[in-house]
């Protein structure tokens, strides 16, 4: 058939070929008055893509099409639609429905809802499929596409959709800004990010990682100093340090959450932003009653936060650092697997959607 009765996007089959990705037909969720077609310029590569086509989190039926840092522009948009109009360059994260009906999504939480539709490999409550961006086209409810300021490049808004949303909203949801110190754990795609809004926000940063190569670059995003984590002693003068360290890292499972916590202010949080496939290393009650450290986490951000985030970043000039990738069986292909080993400063993006669809 073709639009707008399907889609097509590069997909995988299983996790057993997580890296085999080829072009299918896609067939969307029934389009409503509330919804927005959006035709595709480029899109982010998030670690979710890589722990989901793998089966890290949970296994998966496929044909299946990733990618939730979609950048675009709406060509349809339904009858009861007012946050988007048909022309705009718009951007869609890991979202794309929820009920906005519940108490959890009156309170501006719909990042929350027990409702909620995932971007890609999850089913609307009708039975239809949500599929991923790396495709030509994406349907959502207008509720969760958002117009991009001018000031931002595709290429370079595309990873705040996911990756710049989960490391912003916990920040401002702490009250991070001035007169606050906060650590950033862990310094690659999330990390990076979360530097540079800890910086904007007004607080006084540090970043702790294990890399020294990172170091340069950590500082010239934001850190007034870099922790190496892989030295003996490292915690050693840092106790009560810090208001909030939001954990970026991938590898949580390796490390010593005791020493961590031992760096927080009394209340302070060690906030998980990245979400690894193992579980969580052992703690004791007593690792978190000396100084009544917090251990917890979020899922994205809501739609105030989004647009809040998306204004910062044009307005003081936040952008990741990026390599772009042209979209096809090669190139997701390359950005799966590179990514998956770390072989990336520090985000990609796929380009090139209207070679790959012959638009």
């Amino acid at each position: 058939m073709g639009y707008p009765d399907t889609f097509e996007g590069f997909v995988v089959d299983s996790p057993k070929t997580y890296s085999t990705f080829h072009k299918a037909e896609l067939t969307p969720k029934p389009f409503e008055d509330h919804d927005v077609d959006v035709q595709i310029e480029c899109c982010g590569v998030c670690g979710s893509d890589v722990h989901t086509v793998t089966g890290g989190w949970g296994e998966f039926e496929g044909p299946l099409c990733v990618g939730h840092e979609v950048v675009g522009k709406a060509v349809k948009v339904g009858k009861a639609v007012k946050l988007v109009k048909e022309g705009d360059r718009v951007g869609v994260g890991a979202q794309v429905w929820s009920c906005l009906k519940c108490d959890v999504c009156k309170s501006k939480n719909e990042n929350y809802c027990p409702h909620l539709v995932d971007t890609y490999n999850a089913k609307y409550p009708d039975g239809s499929t949500a599929h991923g961006g790396w495709a030509n086209y994406i349907r959502a409810h207008e509720y969760f596409v958002f117009p991009l300021p001018s000031a931002l490049k595709s290429e370079s808004a595309a990873p705040l959709l996911c990756a710049g949303l989960t490391t912003y909203s916990p920040l401002v949801r702490a009250d991070i800004g001035p007169g606050k110190t906060v650590a950033i754990l862990g310094i690659g795609g999330l990390g990076h990010l979360a530097l540079q809004w800890a910086k904007a926000l007004g607080a006084e940063v540090y970043a702790l990682s294990h890399s020294a190569h990172k170091v340069e670059d950590a500082k010239k995003l934001g850190a007034k100093e870099v922790i190496l984590t892989n030295k003996e002693d490292w915690s050693k003068d840092l106790a009560f340090k810090f208001d909030m360290i939001l954990n970026c890292a991938d590898a949580t499972d390796k490390f010593d959450l005791k020493t961590y916590m031992s760096t927080l202010k009394v209340g302070g949080q060690f906030h998980l932003c990245g979400l690894p496939d193992n579980p969580l290393p052992q703690l004791k009650a007593f690792d978190l009653v000396g100084n009544a450290a917090k251990l917890t986490g979020s899922h994205l951000g809501n739609r105030q936060e989004m647009e809040a985030m998306l204004q910062l970043a044009a307005d003081k000039g936040i952008a990741p650092l990026i390599e772009t990738l042209p979209l096809g069986e090669k190139g997701c292909k390359e950005a799966v697997e590179r990514l998956q080993k770390g072989d990336v400063r520090y985000r990609f993006t796929l380009t090139d959607f209207d070679k790959a669809f012959g638009q």
